[in-house]
């Protein structure tokens, strides 16, 4: 473009930008601030809109859209009310490294500050819970602003960001400004490359271990593919154990005979035993929160500890750290197997023989085990069928939160990155639902199924809608057990099983629900028919609500109750209503 060729209007900059920063889908709910936008998105065909039917919506559904893809997702809303309702995924974002770019309306420039009609500080509400924000009040700056937000959604530790746009700036005439034409305003430069003499003096600690352990997160999920094929070369050179956070699940295969399974308050014994006595720990894209570290004076006592991440802020942040490497993962891993394939001390893998007898001995404990029941479907046993009939398929995998959330991450086994998507640090009720729609619409062809429960799905029920206008066939699979599954749990075992509002009396129909929004229902309440009813969910090409009614009162285990170490894990054979009391702290207080 020269001359008058780049002389747009502000809604006109708008799409160029997306178009040029390689944006296929958004997902937003018009309103009067944004109409400008809209109807440049009427005359144009390049990106297709989808309509959500709640903010929160287009928010979770690009977060599924980004994860599933490695794009940055992006979301469009309104001023005033659709920008509050976009701060529940904006922090859900944040806290699980989502790119995201959520463009807002804004009140006209002239009016900012006057309470006008649907107004709101946007930057200042949202400033807390993203990476950045912008409020344009140039239109020469709109484009650049754009390609800027682009960029520090998806580079370092991805994020939200969000741009906030003026009607009067959409209005406006300005000159755009390629991508390849804009420099970096150097808001965010994170540092990619790991210090050469950190990671040899890693790799030498890691060749003297005698009981090591990686410890993987979600961080080598969002560094790309190639990150999660150096963990699997270096778990296959080392020949260590490795275990991972919820949203690392499916970086290492959980086939691969180095699989613990997930660590953390409802992990495998034999994951976090093995955290709990290391010597050596290596930690991979995450960043030791409170659900993986459990007593933080008690946590991994003995061991020296690596820590592998490209957010400064994380390192040293909740726990201290031997060797901290400031970086990329996919980029610190390259040098790591390079550096230990290199390196002549590099030996068998005999030395760890007795901590592998160790692990054989925790594994033996069998820690996910439960009682199986001819006459009631048990929820583990839900999740377990619904992996074996879908394992050979390209599947992907969404969840609300609560009990189903960790019932998934224990029994579904994850062979691949990008195909589990769920909210771990915000832990957002309804978020299952719109994420599926976002995969939905990144893989068409693919078999996406939110794992949900009776409580959470009704948070945004109404995503349902926008599967149906969108034919995108999502399943949505509810394990009902009547309760807010994880919230009855705790008040069994720790509050004297007074159940305060935690069991729904009015429950929907949800066959008839899924027939009203034009879906197809689908119940099952028996073990010996659930089979064929989860066969007919994956045969049927509309959007499915699959009721799936599971034992009431079934309680997830494994469990570190709140404040606990790891070798303090109950199991559920020893997890009586004495058990848990046993577990709480000295004051006598419990926390969720």
């Amino acid at each position: 473009m020269s001359g008058t060729e780049n002389q747009m209007t502000g809604a006109e900059i708008v799409l160029q930008a997306l178009k040029d920063n390689g944006v296929e889908h958004i997902f937003g709910y018009p309103g009067g601030a944004v109409l400008p936008i809209y109807d440049e998105i009427f005359q144009q065909d390049e990106i297709q809109h989808i309509l959500v039917r709640h903010e929160q919506g287009a928010g979770h559904a690009a977060e599924g859209y980004a994860r599933a893809t490695g794009k940055v997702g992006v979301m469009l809303v309104t001023s005033g009310p659709g920008a509050t309702n976009a701060v529940t995924p904006l922090q859900d974002a944040l806290m699980d490294s989502i790119p995201l770019v959520c463009l807002s309306g804004q009140v006209p420039t002239s009016l900012i500050g006057s309470d006008a009609f649907q107004e709101c500080d946007t930057v200042g509400i949202t400033r807390p819970c993203t990476k950045h924000n912008w409020l344009v009040k140039d239109v020469n700056q709109l484009a650049r602003t754009i390609h800027e937000a682009f960029r520090v959604a998806k580079s370092g530790r991805p994020g939200p960001v969000v741009v906030d746009i003026p009607k009067d700036i959409q209005f406006a005439t300005g000159t755009y400004v390629a991508p390849s034409a804009t420099p970096s305003q150097h808001v965010y430069e994170p540092k990619v490359q790991g210090d050469l003499d950190r990671i040899r003096e890693a790799v030498a600690l890691m060749q003297g271990a005698r009981k090591p352990v990686i410890y993987s997160g979600g961080g080598v999920v969002n560094s790309g593919p190639e990150a999660s094929h150096l963990l699997r070369e270096l778990v296959e050179l080392t020949g260590f154990p490795i275990t991972s956070t919820l949203m690392g699940l499916g970086a290492y295969p959980a086939s691969g005979k180095n699989w613990l399974g997930m660590l953390g308050m409802h992990g495998t014994y034999e994951a976090n035993m093995a955290m709990h006595d290391c010597d050596v720990m290596v930690c991979i894209g995450a960043r030791f929160d409170d659900r993986i570290t459990g007593r933080l004076n008690a946590f991994s006592p003995n061991s020296k500890k690596i820590h592998i991440d490209i957010d400064p802020s994380s390192i040293n942040k909740n726990v201290r750290v031997d060797i901290p490497i400031l970086g990329d993962v996919g980029r610190v891993l390259e040098d790591m197997v390079r550096l230990w394939r290199a390196s002549a001390k590099t030996t068998g893998k005999e030395h760890l023989a007795d901590w592998w007898t160790s692990i054989s001995k925790w594994r033996a404990r069998n820690s996910l085990a439960y009682k199986p029941n001819d006459d009631v479907i048990m929820p583990q046993y839900a999740i377990q069928r619904l992996y074996e009939l879908t394992k050979h398929r390209d599947t992907y995998i969404t969840t609300e939160v609560g009990q189903h959330q960790m019932w998934a991450a224990q029994f579904f086994g994850f062979e691949q990155p990008n195909h589990w998507m769920t909210s771990g640090g915000l832990g957002t009720m309804g978020y299952g639902l719109p994420a599926a729609l976002g995969v939905q619409i990144a893989h068409p062809d693919a078999l996406v199924i939110d794992i949900a429960g009776d409580a959470s799905i009704q948070m945004c029920i109404q995503e349902m809608s926008a599967a149906i206008q969108y034919e995108a066939p999502i399943k949505i699979f509810i394990l009902n057990n009547q309760y807010m599954g994880m919230v009855r749990q705790w008040q069994q075992l720790l509050h004297g099983n007074r159940l305060s509002h935690s069991y729904t009396e009015a429950m929907p129909d949800f066959v008839k629900l899924a027939e009203a929004y034009g879906a197809v229902g689908l119940r099952c309440d028996k073990p010996a028919d659930l089979d064929g009813a989860i066969q007919e969910m994956i045969s049927v090409k509309k959007p499915v609500i699959f009721d799936c009614r599971v034992a009431n009162l079934a309680n997830c285990f494994p469990m570190i109750p709140s404040g606990k170490a790891h070798n303090e894990m109950l199991l559920p054979d020893e997890a009586t209503d004495e058990a848990v009391a046993n577990a709480i702290d000295a004051k006598g207080r419990q926390l969720v």
